[in-house]
């Protein structure tokens, strides 16, 4: 098991243990009126990147396209990301969410040739072509007081769609495929599964997939620092499941483990999702149980209906998820009765995998439901913040905004993508903060990729 100060040790994920305190003194402030911005709030770029609040200011890290350390070119799709503290500065592990047949996008170049600047033995599929499938991720570290990048390259690669996952305790990062596609065509290999890449490996790491963890449209993982025990979630439309993983050995996910999906105490296969009817009310909650997943390799890419018609609950496209103080939030982007999001609150029992956890059950509440897209947008990826609030990245049509939420619900806005491509804005991805709090990290999507540095009087948000 771990405990909060290992957990807090790591770096990985230090802003998660101050989740539900709406404390001042986090940010060292005393007897503050707490003030919060709204989108009327946030001064205009100049430069037509990223608007923030007055006081706020932002530096580009990372840019798709450019040279890294290895040789290779930093690739596109920048997606899900955390911050760990190391030695040789805070290193950023960053997920690209590419598809067989990228190759404008890749690091290898178009040609593919820049694949001869690794040991291709490592990717996990070089695709039907050998040049590689571009997925995978890219290791940053940067100096901690200029954010000079020190190093920059692909740590993991020849995977397919990675979206989001999650830090460990232990030092890595969890990064999820959000498929289901299988060998043939382009791919030489099933796809759909999550690979694990320690955060201080300075090479590209051998792609090993957890096949116990299940293949399915993995989107974010989130890890209960007390038990090793690993919660996920599926981005699959309109249907989908909570899971958790139990690892035989915490720490150790290669060993295996229990894949197990949730389901509400006398209600089977409990549509959560309030499309067509409200059947779970803001702020109410049930007491939940687990069933153990059968066929968790998915062979017929049905497991979410299987396990619904025996008692799992029902959501949909379940996305971002951090835990917190003996608690854990997650996302369902296109949620509620306006599609517009949903958020979950998820209180493991104080026997959480045990046998006693019958008898005192977990708890699962429903936090938040956005009444629409100019409120809340399709919240996506998610985190902590080191006061509390929780920080959502938007995924929704038109303007994309970062939004904060307080413990009570109240939603303020933190940033805007300025950026406007053909008339479009591309999704926010990734939010996570340095290991001391006092830098939000967020990446944009596309046209270009790019990952920000926001800093700024965060004691005004406290």
């Amino acid at each position: 098991m771990y405990n909060r100060r290992q957990f807090l040790g790591t770096g990985a994920a230090v802003t998660a243990a101050f989740s539900g305190l709406a404390s001042l003194t986090a940010c060292g402030q005393n007897n503050v009126t707490p003030t919060r911005p709204f989108t009327s709030d946030l001064i205009p770029d100049t430069a037509a990147l990223l608007d923030l609040p007055p006081g706020f200011s932002y530096t580009v890290i990372s840019t798709e396209g450019e040279a890294m350390h290895d040789g290779l070119i930093t690739p596109g799709d920048f997606d899900g990301m955390a911050a760990f503290d190391m030695p040789d500065g805070i290193t950023l592990v960053r997920n690209h969410e590419l598809r067989a047949g990228q190759t404008d996008r890749s690091p290898f170049l178009p040609s593919g040739r820049g694949i001869g600047a690794i040991n291709a033995e490592r990717l996990y599929d070089r695709g039907a072509d050998g040049t590689g499938i571009p997925g995978g991720t890219t290791t940053l570290v940067l100096d901690p007081d200029t954010l000079e990048i020190r190093n920059q390259f692909l740590s993991l690669c020849g995977t397919y769609n990675n979206c989001a996952g999650g830090p460990t305790p232990w030092g890595s990062w969890l990064t999820c495929e959000e498929t289901t596609y299988r060998a043939g065509n382009q791919l030489t290999r099933d796809h759909g599964y999550v690979f694990e890449v320690p955060a201080n490996a300075r090479e590209l790491v051998e792609a090993i997939p957890l096949t116990d963890m299940g293949r399915f449209r993995h989107e974010a993982i989130a890890v209960d620092p007390r038990t090793g025990i690993i919660y996920l979630t599926e981005d699959a439309y309109d249907i989908a499941l909570f899971y958790r993983f139990i690892p035989d050995r915490p720490g150790q996910l290669a060993a295996g483990g229990r894949l197990q999906a949730l389901k509400i105490i006398d209600r089977p296969g409990f549509d959560t999702r309030n499309w067509d009817e409200q059947r779970f009310a803001t702020g109410s909650g049930f007491a939940v149980l687990w069933i153990d997943v059968e066929d968790r390799d998915n062979p017929d890419s049905d497991l979410a209906e299987r396990h619904i018609a025996i008692s799992a609950a029902h959501f949909t496209r379940g996305e971002g998820i951090w835990f917190g103080e003996n608690e854990l939030y997650f996302a369902c982007t296109d949620g509620g009765a306006a599609h517009a999001g949903q958020i979950y609150r998820y209180t493991p029992s104080p026997f959480e995998g045990q046998d006693g956890e019958l008898h005192q059950p977990a708890r699962l509440e429903l936090f938040l439901e956005s009444p629409g897209d100019e409120t809340m947008g399709m919240c996506d990826n998610i985190t902590i913040a080191p006061w509390g609030d929780l920080i959502l990245a938007e995924d929704g049509e038109g303007e994309q905004y970062i939004r904060g939420v307080t413990p009570t619900g109240r939603i303020y806005t933190i940033a805007r993508n300025a950026f406007n491509e053909n008339n479009r804005y591309s999704e926010f991805c990734g939010p996570c903060f340095s290991p001391d709090g006092n830098i939000l990290f967020v990446n944009v999507q596309s046209a270009p990729s790019r990952t920000f540095a926001i800093r700024g009087p965060w004691h005004v948000l406290a």
